[in-house]
């Protein structure tokens, strides 16, 4: 790892250098200076004591002379504040990247080549595509109304049924109900979502409206697969909260 100054040009690294050598060179001339201030000081005084005292050396006061200018001296490289370079933090890096995508081939998106179990995979295909990991088919017998699960990058749980149904054959009220009475209360759902080859009746869409259901028709499909529409995760923020539908939707057929 490298410290900002050896990271700068060498004219700047050398003018540091430079700067320094220079700050060295004047504090060992001031130190000198008073080094030999105080020897003549203390030189001076023993004179001036040896000429009026009979050249008896007055130990006390040179000692305590001595003393005083040796501490001046200390205190001032000790108290000295020291330059210390503070180096600037570095970026934290990622514990691991974020994980790639995986590449879905146009083969595992086409709906109409498939029946309705493959078309769970289709769908199931779309959510990895758009950054879902993990990702699950469970449709089948005792599915309870899921086919699809999935979780978000943000850790939503989203809940899918899918039906692969005719373009004259619109998916009704009746199944919203059994969907609406499974995908929050048993299967938890933060998303549900129902994806359809058709369309829905107008019951229908009533009802997922009223439970903060996510349809997704036959256009609506088209548009998600070929990246013209966002996944219904994501146009869900504006969907009502999930709420028990009123009488009148409950007793509404297709």
């Amino acid at each position: 790892m490298t410290t900002p100054e050896e990271d700068a040009p060498a004219s700047v690294r050398g003018a540091g250098s430079a700067r320094r050598a220079g700050s060295l060179g004047r504090d060992a001339v001031l130190a000198l200076g008073l080094l030999g201030t105080a020897v003549a000081g203390v030189a001076a005084f023993l004179k001036a004591a040896a000429a009026t005292d009979g050249g008896r050396l007055p130990v006390a006061p040179v000692a305590a002379l001595t003393v005083l200018l040796l501490g001046a001296l200390l205190a001032k490289y000790s108290f000295a504040p020291v330059r210390r370079r503070v180096r600037a933090p570095r970026p934290t890096a990622y514990a691991e990247p974020p994980a790639d995508l995986p590449d879905v081939g146009g083969d595992a998106l086409d709906h109409a080549a498939v029946d309705a179990d493959g078309f769970e995979h289709t769908v199931a295909a779309l959510c990895a595509r758009d950054g879902c990991t993990p990702v699950e088919v469970v449709g089948g017998a005792g599915d309870l109304g899921a086919d699809v699960l999935a979780t978000t990058a943000d850790g939503r749980r989203v809940v899918i049924q899918c039906k692969h149904y005719a373009e004259d054959n619109r998916v009704g009220s009746q199944d919203l109900q059994r969907f609406g009475g499974t995908c929050f209360a048993v299967h938890e759902a933060d998303v549900a979502v129902i994806v359809t080859t058709s369309s829905f009746t107008a019951p229908a869409a009533e009802y997922a409206d009223a439970c903060g259901i996510v349809r997704v028709d036959g256009e609506g499909l088209a548009a998600w697969t070929e990246l013209q529409a966002p996944p219904p995760w994501e146009s869900s923020a504006g969907a009502p909260a999930p709420a028990a539908p009123s009488a009148s939707v409950r007793g509404a057929t297709s």
